[in-house]
Formats: structure tokens, C-alpha cells, sequence
């Protein structure tokens, strides 16, 4: 396994003092966002599309700092009721794609996307439950008509372009968000479909990671190193459903936090553990979003726990032993 970085986490820093930190810091790869809901501070992807002296630099700047470029992350709403939204979405997912194979990169990180309705509105409608029965009509339709053939199209796109894998990070919001959902975009798109398996989206659905990770198995194809803290004061009296716009983090049912601050080391162990079982040996890739700590704080711890859990060599052959995966 290889400790990585999503990018975005040092965004208050150019990209040279980014990649310098990152590598100061103990990181082996970097994750590059390049448009969507990431404001691209490292990417700059009209210019690095069309000019192939400044995708060498840009390459050469990364290996520069002895790191590794990953993966790019496009994750954002192609599929939006609005029309403009939803075309510069996919333009840009698109770019990533092209730019992606220029590169060299196997794996670009996506989001699913999620449409409205037939008649169209200025909203996304995501949904969530299954009564009354007019949720399950348009439900249908959205996968029907919006979620599927958009992304058998990219798929295709980025197969021709030479990306191995689409890594879509289940996310609320999104409609592939949970493990079912996942593997009907899988089903009916193909292989190219893989899992970014992010935990803190997993802890305040419900939903148990070491769970998650043995039912996708080998459809792992990129990992975020993130953390969150449930409230158990504030899930007993609001519910995992609750909204709360502009609450400080101590009235809110859960945050995003930095590894360890919401689940321990031996969490962590666990998951590394369960992903080395199902095959996944690739990057770790850690995402900073945690309210309460500077970034640079935030990366550094998160390097310093995933050093002291992650599997970096192979296992090793031990006579009478079960095999790895």
C-alpha cells in the first residue's frame, strides 16, 4: 500500500509548496482534483489539455518531490436538472478523461451524479425512500434515462482513452451511495465501474466500512484515507437525517474528522487489513475536510497513523497458512 494525498487538503498552498509539503510529510502520491465540486487549485485543465509542454512540467514537478500522480478527481454532477451545470460538468469530466490518458493515469475518481425529474427544474432530486410509490417511478427513470447512459458513454470515452477504472465514491447526494446502488451502475455499465472507497461516508449512514469493504471485494479500485466522529447525544436526539446548515460542530449528528479523531488505531488496522484480504494493495489516499485542525496538522497526523497501520510490503509465505486473498 502507498500513502497518498487528495491535493485539495493543502489548496492554500501553490502547487510546487504543496507537492514539497506533501513529500515533507511523508506522502508517496498525490491525487490531482481537476474541476466539479474540487476548485482545481493544483490544475489548471484547459492549459495541461491542450499544451503537452506544460503536462511534461507538470509531470516532471510531481516526480520532482519523488512522488507518484495517482489519480485525477473530476467528482461532480453531470447528470444536474440544469442544463448548463450539468453540460460544463461533463465537459470537464470529459477533459479528465482525455487528460487522464495523456498522462498516463489508470484511475479517475467520479462522483455518480444525480438528475431531477422528467420535467426537468432547477434542483437534483435524490431519492432515498420507497413510499409513497411515486419515489420508486422516478427512480426508475433517473437510472433509465439519465444515470445509465450517461456514464455507459463516458465509460467507452475512457476506455478509448486508456483509463483502467472509474472510481466512484459512494456518497450521499449521489445516486451511487451505497453498496446496492454501486453495483447496479456496475451491472448494467461493466467492469470499467470501480468503488474510491471512503469510510467517512459509510459511519454516519449506518453502514459498517470492514462490511462494506468484504461486500465489494475485488471492485475496490481507490481508497480515501477519511475519518468521521458520530455524536451518539446528538444521533439519539436528531437522527442520522438531520440538517442543520451552519451549526457548530458540537451540535451537529457528525463531522468529517482527521484519521484517529473519529475511529482509532485499531479501526484503522482493521481496515487496511480488510482491504489486503479482498486484494486492494493500492493508495491510501487521504482527504482532509475536518473542521477543527489546520490541514498541515490534520495531513501529518493522518500520515503518521496510516505508517503505523498500512500494509506496505507483501505478505509474507507462511507454511500451513491460509492464503492472503
Amino acid at each position: 500500500m502507498k500513502i497518498g494525498l487528495f491535493t485539495d487538503g493543502l489548496m492554500h498552498l501553490p502547487f510546487g509548496e504543496a507537492l514539497a509539503k506533501a513529500a515533507a510529510l511523508g506522502v508517496e502520491t498525490v491525487e490531482i482534483g481537476t474541476g466539479n465540486f474540487s476548485p482545481a487549485p493544483h490544475c489548471d485543465l484547459p492549459t495541461l489539455h491542450g499544451n503537452s509542454n506544460a503536462r511534461k512540467e507538470f509531470l516532471e514537478t510531481i516526480h520532482s518531490h519523488q512522488l507518484q500522480l495517482a489519480s485525477l478527481n473530476c467528482s461532480g454532477n453531470p447528470l444536474h436538472p440544469n442544463q448548463d451545470l450539468a453540460q460544463r460538468a461533463a465537459e470537464i469530466t470529459h477533459k479528465t478523461l482525455q487528460l487522464a490518458g495523456m498522462l498516463g493515469v489508470e484511475r479517475v475518481v467520479c462522483m455518480s451524479g444525480c438528475p431531477g425529474t422528467p420535467e426537468g427544474g432547477r434542483y437534483p432530486n435524490w431519492v432515498v425512500a420507497s413510499w409513497p410509490e411515486d419515489f420508486l417511478e422516478l427512480l426508475d427513470w433517473q437510472w433509465r434515462e439519465r444515470i445509465i447512459p450517461f456514464w455507459r458513454k463516458m465509460a467507452a470515452l475512457a476506455k478509448a482513452e486508456g483509463v483502467r477504472q472509474l472510481c466512484f465514491e459512494l456518497h450521499p447526494g449521489m445516486c451511487v451511495y451505497n453498496v446496492s446502488s454501486f453495483q447496479r451502475l456496475r451491472a448494467a455499465v461493466g467492469p470499467m465501474i470501480a468503488a474510491n472507497l471512503d469510510p467517512s461516508h459509510f459511519f454516519f449512514q449506518g453502514m459498517d466500512p470492514l462490511a462494506v469493504i468484504r461486500a465489494l471485494g475485488d471492485t475496490i479500485g481507490y481508497v480515501h484515507a477519511k475519518d468521521a466522529r458520530v455524536d451518539p447525544y446528538n444521533l439519539a436526539v436528531q437522527g442520522s437525517l438531520d440538517l442543520q446548515p451552519g451549526k457548530p460542530v458540537r451540535e451537529l449528528v457528525w463531522a468529517y474528522r482527521t484519521l484517529g479523531y473519529g475511529h482509532g488505531t485499531q479501526f484503522w488496522a482493521d481496515f487496511v487489513s480488510g482491504l489486503r484480504s479482498v486484494g486492494y494493495d493500492g493508495v491510501l489516499s487521504i482527504e482532509h475536510e475536518d473542521p477543527l485542525m489546520d490541514a498541515e496538522e490534520a495531513i501529518c497526523r493522518a500520515v503518521g497513523l496510516l505508517k503505523n497501520t498500512a500494509l506496505f510490503g507483501p505478505p509474507s509465505v507462511v507454511p500451513g497458512a491460509p492464503p492472503p486473498y
